[in-house]
């Protein structure tokens, strides 16, 4: 791998950016939550859900804030943070869910018709966010393509941007909190998410092994790395197995569909909001 060490003149604004970017973030969120509280004094926001976002944006922090990783262990830690880790507590956090009560009527109808539209289901469909997050995996690290966007400045910030959207993705598609229409039942989940840690086993041991990897850096490097993604990645996919066992609620036979607090806000967002 080429490894890049950037002056401190690049470096700092872009530690001082992607800082900001967080603070902003958690502002907006802050912010949204006073408003959903304001609409709907009988329900305040669980304060869990505002630890777990920070939680996320933090991970972010951790990840992002040092300089570009210029060492295969560090990319993969890296990419352990940003994409399995920080996008379960982000998800979590129900983030949608927070938009639909803190918007007025009119913007939380548009949500609910974005979430409706066949592209977005489609996108946060299991198979779907398998194959962005972890088939993605495969192409990274058996093509030049890991070699060719680490040899570009811009290629870090692309290749975590993708870590980020696609993990957001996968987390929601499998345990998310948030309104997800046609999404298929636990056992479908369960077994994407089989298939995933499946895959990312083995491509940690192909990487481990040499095989067909295509990543150039010292093989102690590549091992170690290999190790980070196997390990980490076992206990980020056992979290997101335990999230979806723990937001599980089985359907009642004999009666009307149980409402959920996603159903009651998708339907709000629908119909408005009183009071």
């Amino acid at each position: 791998m080429t490894e890049h060490h950037h002056g401190a003149g690049t470096v700092l604004p872009q530690a001082v950016t992607v800082v900001l970017a967080l603070l902003a973030l958690a502002a907006l969120h802050h912010l949204a939550v006073r408003r959903a509280v304001r609409h709907n004094p009988a329900q305040d926001w669980p304060a869990w859900r505002t630890i777990s976002f920070v939680t996320g944006l933090a991970l972010l922090a951790v990840a992002l804030v040092p300089p570009a990783p210029t060492g295969f262990p560090a990319h993969m830690a890296q990419h352990m943070l940003i994409g399995m880790y920080a996008p379960l507590a982000l998800v979590l956090a129900a983030p949608v869910t927070l938009a639909l009560r803190a918007l007025p009527p009119a913007g939380a109808r548009r949500i609910t018709a974005v979430l409706h539209s066949p592209p977005v289901r489609c996108a946060v469909h299991p198979v779907s966010a398998l194959l962005l997050s972890t088939g993605s995996l495969a192409v990274l690290y058996f093509t030049p393509l890991y070699n060719t966007a680490m040899s570009h400045p811009a290629g870090h910030w692309l290749m975590a941007a993708h870590f980020l959207l696609s993990g957001c993705l996968f987390a929601h598609a499998i345990a998310g909190p948030d309104p997800a229409p046609g999404r298929p039942g636990v056992p479908a989940r369960l077994t994407c998410l089989g298939i995933a840690i499946a895959a990312h086993a083995l491509i940690a041991q192909a990487l481990y092994g040499g095989f067909f990897a295509d990543v150039h850096a010292p093989i102690d490097q590549v091992r170690r790395g290999a190790e980070i993604m196997y390990y980490g990645g076992d206990i980020a996919e056992l979290l997101l197995a335990a999230a979806l066992v723990t937001t599980w609620r089985p359907e009642r036979r004999g009666g009307p569909p149980r409402r959920t607090p996603a159903t009651a806000v998708t339907e709000t967002g629908i119909s408005g909001r009183t009071g």
